[in-house]
């Protein structure tokens, strides 16, 4: 499994229209408005590098209103909520 954090700047007015699409993409699991140097942050799960780099520089690149990305590859993963998962099992929030 590969994660990855892509980056993107979108042209005035298509923020909306631009993470709608990206949201149906195949390996993105989440998609973010956020303030700052870029307008959307995806959250992308692939299963190996070729299907991220597919994504990026096919699918995504393919899309109206996209004018730059950036990825992040993620080496490791840290995650407080999957040690919560894994230690809740059984048990009912109150």
């Amino acid at each position: 499994m590969v994660n990855a954090v892509v980056l993107i700047n979108v042209e005035r007015g298509k923020v909306n229209e631009v993470a709608e699409t990206l949201a149906d993409m195949r390996a993105i699991s989440e998609v973010y408005s956020v303030g700052g140097r870029f307008d959307l942050v995806a959250i992308v799960r692939a299963k190996e590098n070729e299907e991220l780099a597919d994504l990026v520089t096919k699918h995504m690149s393919a899309v109206p209103g996209i004018t730059g990305t950036e990825t992040m590859v993620a080496f490791r993963a840290y995650s407080r909520h999957d040690l919560d998962r894994m230690f809740s099992i059984g048990f009912e929030n109150p």
